[in-house]
């Protein structure tokens, strides 16, 4: 139940950033992307790929592990969208 919750929430996440940024500037669209990355993508979609990554595996700890490589890079990547729509100069 709670991988479902997970994964409604991306989808979720996905729905919301394709609606506010339809027929938007590419600097809105950095922005929006980058903020539903950090707050929706990063803790929810990180978690189920973990959560998978232990049932699979059968330990705990490879959970734990890869909670651990991809929260700071899905973190980053949309530090990375945020910034750059931020700083980006209208054309």
């Amino acid at each position: 139940m709670e991988l479902l919750f997970a994964l409604a929430i991306t989808f979720f996440g996905v729905y919301l950033g394709f609606v506010l940024t339809v027929k938007k500037s590419i600097k809105r669209k950095f922005i929006v992307w980058g903020l539903i990355t950090i707050f929706l993508f990063t803790p929810f979609l990180g978690w189920f790929i973990s959560i998978q990554v232990a049932i699979d595996e059968g330990e705990g700890f490879a959970g734990v592990a890869m909670m651990m490589i991809l929260f700071p890079l899905f973190f980053m990547i949309g530090l990375i969208l945020l910034l750059f729509g931020i700083f980006k100069k209208k054309a």
